[in-house]
């Protein structure tokens, strides 16, 4: 297991999600401000109860409208049980990941560690998807036979997928996104049809026609890890690995 959780937490705050003191006000950077406008549309069309933005050209650019979204999404299904100081960590995380090199080079550093010659299998939830990803893509000649991402926002254009290293290449009129491994790799990427976090289900026109791609159906608990691990597509993955 490649933990790296307490390389985003502030100095002299307890590991726990529930302490972390972040309000609304602390939702400043762009970044920020863009994911989360993000997630506010993608719930707004996935849950009838979320009201929609109003004026999406200025979504979520002061600290009225962050508020607006932050409340908007703790009325959703997917945020129900979210906190909204967790909420506010989730996008620090990956905005601290996709902007701090140090950050990015010790996070993905920890993952990295846990592969060994001997891996067969790597499975990535959340942003864990997209460290294993990079790291996955930097280690040359590694055994993996399959990489099964699960709740992954590796496809969100602009935000996530144009800011990976290594950068995607041209192809044509579009950006391929390196391959993780060799030929022999197997890339099977789980979406549930109400995970906000995932925003594009299908990373094959990103990635390749060979990746594997599902859709499942996580009823409120949409971005859950314990839900994507118990689904038999994702079973089937890992064993198909191992086999």
């Amino acid at each position: 297991m490649g933990f790296f959780g307490d390389l985003f937490r502030p100095a002299g705050q307890m590991l726990s999600a529930a302490d972390l003191p972040y309000t609304t006000r602390d939702v400043e950077d762009a970044l920020e401000r863009a994911l989360l406008a993000a997630w506010w549309r993608a719930a707004a069309d996935a849950d009838p109860g979320v009201v929609p933005p109003d004026a999406a050209d200025t979504l979520v650019s002061t600290p009225r409208s962050v508020q607006a979204a932050l409340r908007a999404l703790s009325g959703s299904r997917f945020f129900a049980n979210v906190a909204l100081r967790s909420m506010v960590a989730d996008l620090k995380q990956v905005r601290a990941y996709l902007t701090d090199d140090k950050v990015r080079e010790q996070v993905r550093s920890r993952v990295a560690e846990t592969i060994g010659a001997d891996t067969r299998v790597v499975v990535a939830h959340s942003l864990g998807s997209v460290v294993a990803y990079e790291a996955l893509c930097a280690l040359r000649d590694h055994g993996v036979r399959a990489l099964v991402t699960v709740g992954s926002p590796l496809g969100i254009r602009h935000l996530v997928f144009d800011r990976l290293q290594p950068a995607p290449a041209a192809a044509g009129r579009q950006k391929l996104g390196s391959w993780p491994g060799g030929r022999d790799l197997v890339w099977t990427n789980l979406a549930a049809a109400g995970d906000v976090v995932a925003l594009v289900k299908d990373l094959r026109p990103l990635f390749g026609e060979q990746l594997r791609s599902g859709v499942l159906n996580n009823s409120t608990h949409a971005h859950d890890a314990t839900s994507y691990l118990t689904d038999a597509l994702c079973g089937q993955a890992i064993a198909d690995g191992l086999a």
